[in-house]
């Protein structure tokens, strides 16, 4: 299994990451990540991410919604 990351533009298109990431091997290590760049993918256009199990939609989550809180 591989866990991904997409990520999305304010008007739900994707998106290049400010921060290249690698294949996770779980969703820990997956979710760890974007814990420690989330806001330098925010400064780089990314508003939004969705992660990825292969080819299942886990969930998509807020950027944006993270900094304002």
């Amino acid at each position: 299994m591989a866990w991904t990351w997409r990520f999305e533009a304010a008007d739900g298109s994707e998106t290049s990451p400010a921060v290249e990431p690698e294949e996770f091997t779980t969703q820990g290590d997956a979710e760890s990540w974007i814990g420690e760049v989330w806001k330098e993918l925010l400064d780089g256009g990314a508003e939004s991410v969705t992660l990825f199990e292969d080819a299942t939609e886990i969930y998509r989550m807020s950027l944006k919604a993270a900094a304002e809180a």
